[in-house]
């Protein structure tokens, strides 16, 4: 079995159909949440996912989405598009959002948004990676939320490690330690590097792989342009931040 881990779509459905064109059939897909917002295709990008994930969990925009809860705190640029997708996202579509859960939890590891327990903190430096870890027993927890591609490690001594995946690679798990796998983002990445991300998790081979891809930009931010939606939401796919 082979998973493959999409995290932070954001209406982007250049980018998710260049991200499933890379994952075979038999693999296994797992969301994290957030497929909708900034983007200019949120309808088509949770049908996909509905289609396609065999999991998957409530982002914060979602719930911005479906409830307007949250709004307050994003800035005008996420609030005005979060605005723009409440009057676009089907009935249908709404429905199966509502039936999500904040967290899904397999034998060996946990799939949340942001961090275990509350869902939509971000993970962002080691004392908050330290504080999730005491959250949750997981051995391995796959989050998103951040936008960026990285892992925390909880050492056998008790300490911290950390490492971005700025430009993709690999990790060979060891079984002596615990895990915080950020998958980066589909549909925006935040690490300076405009390619998305998402991983592969291989639990046979105790292997993760941070897949880097190309896409078509420009006609994404076209979309978003198109659509009315603000400009910085376009600049910042180029920009990857």
């Amino acid at each position: 079995m082979r998973y493959a881990v999409v995290s932070d779509i954001h209406g982007n459905l250049e980018s998710l159909q260049a991200a499933l064109a890379l994952v075979k059939p038999e693999d296994a897909v797992l969301c994290l949440g957030d497929t909708v917002g900034y983007g200019p295709n949120p309808n088509e990008c949770v049908r996909a996912i509905r289609e396609r994930a065999q999991e998957c969990v409530l982002g914060n925009h979602e719930v911005a989405a479906v409830d307007n809860f949250g709004v307050e705190y994003f800035n005008p640029a996420a609030r005005t598009a979060i605005e723009w997708t409440q009057g676009k996202i089907d009935r249908e579509n709404i429905e199966w959002l509502n039936g999500l859960g904040y967290e899904v939890r397999f034998p060996e590891f946990l799939l949340v948004h942001g961090a275990p327990v509350n869902y939509f903190e971000y993970i962002l430096d080691k004392r908050q990676a330290k504080a999730a870890f005491e959250r949750t027993d997981a051995p391995l927890i796959f989050v998103g939320h951040t936008h960026v591609a990285e892992y925390y490690s909880l050492e056998p001594d008790g300490s911290i490690g950390h490492e971005h995946r700025q430009h993709g690679g690999e990790l060979e798990l060891d079984p002596a330690k615990r895990y915080i796998i950020d998958v980066g983002s589909v549909g925006q990445p935040r690490d300076l590097n405009p390619q998305p991300s998402f991983v592969f998790y291989e639990p046979e081979k105790k292997r993760v792989e941070w897949v880097r891809y190309d896409y078509p930009i420009a006609a994404v931010q076209e979309k978003i342009l198109a659509a009315g939606l603000p400009e910085v939401l376009a600049q910042r796919l180029e920009q990857g931040r």
